[in-house]
């Protein structure tokens, strides 16, 4: 049954309980975007005015040659700036790429009972959640996404557990990925006089997610973000995204790339990937480098799909400032805590921009 569009528990109970997602709502042949999705003004996104990021992408095939040092230095700089960057001949097969997006649009294109099975309350396992926006139940106004999330612990839970439509695909995804992140980590701790070993690597990316999201098309897209302003909990993220475009950078302070508080593109590449400095990260290298604000527009003109993965640390993991970095600035800038309790934190509070990082701030 079609949802009543003035009522926020019409349209909850037809998105979220029923399974339908906001594609199911577009698809009914929306001409105004529901109240419930309509941004306070100062959350939306002015396009007209965010300038395009002019940054070539790194290309990561040369950090095994003899231009290694100067493509760490790309690494390091980016992460000490902007907290976002691209990267090519990355090690992930091209032709996986394009998989993993077509694979994302064909998943949110089946009947909504097929993707209702994972909503959370239902879910054969807690390792696949299928839903839409962040937390639904707290926000005053709702993302126009949708998304399926899954949890890594070993490829045996993933071949039984996660979607069968598109298990193979994020496997593969996830296993040509790793050995990247390992590189690029191991840049970035020893940029900060940290000798990183296997054991070490393993800790701080021992926890891996992925999330499929899908941004349908929106009859008023100046109202409405598809993901709000938020930095990411991990270590390192890793994005595909399709060549649509609509993710953007808040810049921390003034450097080439603009000035303070500026919001700035980053557009896509082909056969790029996205990376991005998360707050462990951050805390780890006691500010160093820069976990950013970043969020999504939509679009009128076509569905928009992209696919993270998130590396994280091991739930039990202890994270403070790296004893190496607080020698060097005389102080430390974040407290010690287990990486569970900053999760719960996290997924409890709507998004925020940067705020779930006070969590961790040593006043």
């Amino acid at each position: 049954m079609a949802p009543n569009l003035d009522d926020a528990n019409s349209i909850f109970e037809f998105v979220v309980k029923d399974g339908n997602g906001v594609k199911g709502m577009v698809d009914l042949g929306l001409s105004k975007v529901p109240q419930a999705y309509v941004q306070p003004p100062n959350e939306r996104i002015d396009k007209q005015n965010a300038i395009k990021l002019e940054q070539p992408p790194i290309d990561l095939s040369k950090l095994d040659g003899p231009g290694h040092d100067e493509v760490a230095e790309q690494i390091v700089r980016a992460a000490e700036t902007l907290g976002f960057f691209q990267v090519v001949n990355h090690g992930v097969p091209l032709q996986l790429l394009e998989s993993l997006k077509e694979s994302a649009h064909k998943f949110f294109s089946l009947p909504p009972q097929r993707k209702a099975v994972y909503r959370s309350s239902v879910s054969p396992t807690p390792l696949v959640k299928y839903s839409t926006s962040f937390i639904p139940e707290k926000e005053r106004a709702l993302e126009w996404k949708d998304y399926i999330l899954m949890q890594y612990t070993n490829d045996d839970e993933a071949l039984q557990y996660w979607p069968e439509e598109i298990k193979g695909v994020l496997l593969e995804y996830l296993r040509s990925s790793m050995s990247m992140v390992r590189k690029m980590l191991q840049v970035l701790l020893e940029n900060i006089g940290v000798k990183s070993d296997d054991s070490m690597l393993d800790v701080l990316i021992g926890k891996k997610m992925l999330i499929m999201n899908f941004y349908p098309t929106c009859p008023n897209p100046d109202l409405t973000v598809g993901v709000g302003r938020h930095s990411d909990m991990g270590t390192l993220t890793i994005l595909v995204q399709d060549g649509i475009g609509g993710l953007y950078v808040k810049i921390e302070e003034d450097t080439d790339y603009g000035k303070k508080g500026e919001w700035v593109e980053i557009p896509p590449t082909p056969g790029a990937l996205v990376v991005n400095v998360a707050d462990m990260l951050q805390v780890l290298s006691n500010g160093k480098y820069k976990s950013v604000e970043h969020r999504v527009r939509t679009t009128s003109t076509s569905s928009r799909v992209s696919v993270p993965i998130f590396t994280m640390p091991l739930e039990t993991a202890k994270i403070a400032p790296l004893p190496q970095v607080v020698e060097k600035d005389g102080i430390a800038r974040y407290r010690e805590f287990v990486f569970v309790d900053y999760i719960k934190n996290f997924v409890a509070n709507p998004h925020e921009g940067k705020k779930s990082l006070d969590f961790a701030k040593i006043n």
